[in-house]
């Protein structure tokens, strides 16, 4: 018997101004990786050998497959939090005011804090979606096996 493992993903990017106003917002599908795959799968094993993804990244590039192609510098953000529900793992991380500012078209997830380092394991390009220094931005990626 056959069996097919899918692994979707799907990144939600909101924009709020200074006063919490949602002023963009974007969802779409996002890539997972060949070390997102390989993270995933290493994760069974008793003692995994390769790092948990704890952080995210923004980038002003496109087309990126081991690391974001124009990482924006210091907006290397921990995870806000990482949950579990059957099998969906959603991921949010949010990006303070003054933190990622400028035309966001990429962003990533990756497993050390080290910018423009690390193995990325998801991986998102997009139409420009603009940060101000006072806007804050919330990313919320979700991975559903079936």
């Amino acid at each position: 018997m056959k069996q097919v493992l899918n692994i979707i993903g799907n990144v939600k990017l909101e924009v709020f101004d200074v006063n919490g106003y949602l002023k963009d917002e974007k969802i779409i599908h996002n890539v997972v990786t060949d070390a997102g795959k390989a993270g995933i799968v290493d994760q069974v094993l008793t003692t995994p050998s390769l790092g948990v993804i704890t952080h995210m990244e923004l980038g002003t590039g496109s087309g990126g497959t081991l690391t974001l192609n124009n990482y924006i510098a210091g907006s290397r953000t921990a995870f806000t939090s990482k949950t579990r529900n059957t099998n969906v793992l959603t991921i949010v991380g949010d990006f303070p005011a003054g933190v990622g500012t400028g035309s966001i078209t990429e962003a990533g997830t990756f497993d050390t804090n080290t910018e423009n380092a690390g193995n990325m394991w998801m991986y998102a390009t997009f139409t420009a979606i603009e940060k101000t220094l006072a806007d804050t931005l919330k990313i919320t990626w979700t991975l559903t096996a079936s």
